[in-house]
């Protein structure tokens, strides 16, 4: 239900307060940034952490998975759903765009709990080693 209030508020702030035409590609270039940008990293904040303590964990290994899962997850979506975005909010009504993307959520999820399942994974280290990186204050090698 908040997924349908979520389009419908998006479309509404673009409409009126950036002033775009439905469709249009600034419009639909617009909604898929703020799409992206607010809700992406928020939905898979919720998405890691929820798992995490329905398996048991305590907040402690639920903020390490969060440190190892979070980024390299972010960075495979983010290749992924503004394209499944762009196809929803300009061929898909509005009120229709739930179901749409619903049916990759479905998929998503099942992303997600693969990428959660790699653990330490040896292609998660790529995206970790960022981090290290700016912990160590940039010295040193990748």
């Amino acid at each position: 239900m908040l997924l349908a209030y979520r389009y419908e508020g998006l479309d509404k702030f673009i409409k009126l307060k950036l002033h775009l035409q439905p469709k249009s590609a600034r419009f639909v270039a617009a909604k898929v940034a703020m799409d992206g940008l607010i809700f992406g990293p928020l939905d898979l904040l919720v998405f890691f952490t929820y798992m995490g303590f329905s398996t048991g964990k305590n907040s402690v290994q639920v903020k390490e998975d969060l440190k190892r899962d979070f980024l390299p997850a972010l960075a495979l979506e983010g290749g992924v759903w503004p394209i499944v975005q762009i196809a929803n909010f300009r061929y898909v009504p509005v009120r229709y765009q739930l179901l749409y993307v619903n049916m990759f959520c479905l998929l998503d999820s099942a992303f997600l709990s693969w990428v959660e399942q790699q653990k330490d994974a040896a292609w998660k280290q790529w995206f970790t080693s960022f981090t290290s990186f700016k912990e160590r204050g940039g010295q040193g090698k990748l």
